[in-house]
């Protein structure tokens, strides 16, 4: 078992990755300080694998838990959604210290932090992701979000979870192509952190697509510690925590133009790494050694280097609608080597459609 302090002061908390860790969860909700009743939310995919089993763990703990389930995919990160689970706490009896559970992927995370976050201004949020791409990527840092119809996490706020929960057991239910879009987010933290991770990512390839214990602990806890660090230090994005951005300019483009279908985040985010990186050896940032590392990383992980369906133009447009770009510039997190990045909003329209003619599959 691992241990990730996410330090915010008086709201910090702790990620707990492991095995086996039901008793973890008990003794932290009989300490906490929470009304008896809670909601559990789940969707269609985790719920009947793990949504019973995760209500017996609180009641063990002491909670009367409401368990609601939602229909699996984006489509449920939605107002409507929201609003149909504000409905379910008022009549399971939520009172402001009425715990919401949320376990699940990303979408299940967002929402219910959303919800968290706006029921009775604000009620206690824990974490209990289930997929790789949550536990590395959305479950950490206090971004809650739905979607608009125009654009992407576009209404929501930053609400820190009180804990953070990952039972690694659950990941033996979890599809190849999730695992994958989940290492898209892995990758990225030794792009902009930590060139000795994308090394291990690099050396331990097998290890780290069997899912082996010790290389899937390992890869998790360390993602979580840079996002945690670089969070710590920018909890809303003021400044250094835009570097989490990158490969998600081009990324959220090309999820927005397939209509958030064809591909999931992490492998977006994939494809929208190689055109960061084409942007960054175009300006003479890096050489053209480090763009084919992250070249071959990301296709080794079974990521795409390119995307179907979409246009340049689309694309180009997509990215002024960005919640990243501001006065009408956009802001680029492009590499200055493999473990470091800058931001920029001087990026030529040139380079930008180039990078993303060339990560555009004809």
């Amino acid at each position: 078992m691992r241990k990730v302090r996410v330090d915010l002061g008086e709201k910090s908390y702790d990620i707990v990755i492991g095995y086996g860790i039901e008793q973890e969860i008990i003794d932290f909700v009989r300490q906490a300080g929470f009304s008896q009743k809670g909601l559990l939310i789940t969707d269609t995919n985790v719920g009947p694998l793990y949504g019973r089993k995760m209500q017996k763990i609180l009641e063990q703990a002491g909670l009367e838990v409401t368990l609601v389930q939602i229909p699996a995919g984006e489509k449920s990160k939605s107002l409507t959604v929201a609003n149909e689970l504000f409905t379910r706490a008022i009549e399971a009896g939520l009172d402001r210290k009425s715990p919401v559970f949320a376990l699940g992927g990303g979408v299940v995370g967002d929402l219910a932090g959303f919800v968290a976050a706006s029921y009775m201004r604000g009620v206690p949020f824990v974490q209990l992701p289930t997929s790789l791409l949550a536990q590395v990527d959305s479950s950490v840092g206090g971004k809650v979000a739905v979607n608009h119809e125009l654009g992407k996490n576009l209404i929501g706020a930053f609400y820190q979870p009180k804990a953070v929960f990952m039972e690694l057991d659950y990941m033996s239910t979890l599809p190849q192509r999730e695992i994958y879009t989940g290492l898209g987010e892995i990758i990225k933290y030794g792009i902009i952190y930590d060139e000795e991770f994308f090394r291990f990512l690099e050396e331990n390839q097998e290890k780290v697509l069997a899912l082996e214990p010790e290389a899937l602990t390992h890869m998790i806890a360390r993602s979580c510690e840079i996002k945690a660090a670089v969070v710590s230090e920018d909890e809303k994005e003021a400044g250094l925590r835009r570097i989490l951005n990158f490969g998600h300019t081009i990324g959220h483009a090309i999820e927005k133009e397939t209509g958030y279908v064809r591909y999931n985040h992490g492998e977006a985010v994939g494809t929208g790494m190689v055109g960061a990186a084409y942007i960054s050896e175009k300006l003479g940032l890096i050489g053209p050694q480090e763009f084919d590392r992250v070249q071959k990383l990301v296709a080794a992980y079974k990521l795409p280097l390119k995307a179907a369906g979409v246009t340049v133009d689309n694309m180009y447009v997509d990215i002024f609608h960005d919640k990243k770009t501001i006065g009408g510039k956009v802001t680029w997190v492009l590499m200055k080597s493999i473990g470091e990045v800058i931001c920029r909003n001087d990026v030529p329209e040139a380079a930008v459609r180039e990078a993303m003619a060339a990560v555009a599959a004809n």
